[in-house]
């Protein structure tokens, strides 16, 4: 049976409105998962004497822990551990790997035993050479294998990745990587977000859309080994109307386009009358029904509106995460 989860991020931006009071709205509105993000803990410890240092960061994630006890909530991974992979200048690669030995002591201290890895987008910088991102990610791996408990990997394909940009990508490598600890985040949004949609085109899809979906699931109920699935989110966006181009007030010159949509108009699962329109039930179902996936799926959302300084911002995004996810398990036989 899967159980439900939700992004901090996704009840109100970390700087604005304060961890407790998006923990106890995923707590009052049936969550038992959450996923925290760096800014939780980076904005908690700002807070502290002396600010930003590591001492308080690990007071912060202590504090986050005491709250989720309190609350009956999980910490199901630590995320994102982002731009790691490829890096050519081998000193900022020993800054990534000093950097991951403090998030192995803030997920211990979440309670958590997993570190999310989303594919890098970095433009410059970095190579997509299999055998250097395979290196690394081997690296990353053994010593997450060596922590007591053992840290795990989820590896995300991100829509908008350099080099790897779909599900089939990160796949591949998490087979060649192979530890046992470093599997795979799947994503409704970036799954169906990459081969489906294109928030640039006036329609709002590719041009293969639908024979391009259906094709990539049956490899996904075909190919995959559950057990290398570690979580799931689950998440929808918004048909953008006109489509993202230069003029619209979503368009980032420094962004690939399909980034600049996901942080501004993401939706939860089955929130058709806020202008979803991705396909995610095919993929869902065939992540839960078909693979037999039954662990946590976590809702995600982002939107620029989390920003906005509304008490109340947190319990109702919350609220309609609820609603999504009675609907969303409504449609699935599990």
């Amino acid at each position: 049976m899967i159980r439900p989860a939700i992004a901090s991020l996704s009840l109100g931006d970390p700087n604005v409105h304060d961890i407790s009071t998006r923990l106890r709205a995923a707590a009052q509105n049936g969550f038992r998962g959450i996923e925290v993000i760096d800014t939780d803990v980076d904005a908690a410890a700002e807070k502290l004497p002396a600010g930003l240092t590591y001492e308080n960061r690990l007071e912060a994630a202590k504090n986050i822990r005491r709250l989720c006890d309190e609350l009956g909530l999980t910490v199901i991974v630590f995320q994102p551990f982002r731009q790691y992979e490829g890096l050519l200048d081998r000193k900022q690669h020993e800054a990534m790997i000093e950097k991951l030995r403090l998030w192995f002591d803030i997920v211990k201290i979440l309670g958590s035993d997993m570190i999310q890895v989303p594919t890098s987008w970095l433009q410059e910088g970095t190579t997509g050479n299999e055998e250097a991102l395979l290196a690394d990610f081997r690296e990353m791996a053994d010593m997450g294998l060596a922590e007591r408990p053992v840290v795990r990997f989820a590896y995300e394909g991100v829509a908008w990745g350099r080099y790897i940009d779909t599900w089939e990508g990160t796949w591949e490598m998490a087979k060649k990587v192979d530890r046992p600890n470093f599997g795979l985040c799947r994503d409704t949004f970036h799954i169906a977000g990459r081969v489906w949609a294109d928030p640039t085109a006036q329609t709002g899809r590719t041009d293969d859309a639908d024979h391009a979906l259906e094709a990539s699931i049956e490899r996904l109920i075909t190919e995959i080994v559950v057990e290398k699935v570690f979580y799931v989110q689950a998440g929808d966006a918004e048909k953008l109307d006109p489509p993202l181009g230069e003029s619209h007030p979503f368009y980032s010159a420094d962004q690939p386009a399909r980034m600049s949509w996901s942080r501004n108009a993401r939706l939860f699962p089955y929130e058709e009358e806020k202008g979803g329109y991705l396909p995610i039930e095919p993929v869902i179902k065939a992540i839960v029904d078909e693979l037999g996936y039954d662990g946590w799926v976590s809702m995600e959302l982002f939107t620029h509106e989390l920003s906005q300084p509304d008490a109340q911002l947190p319990s109702r995004y919350a609220g309609r995460a609820s609603a999504s996810w009675r609907k969303m398990t409504g449609a699935l036989r599990h």
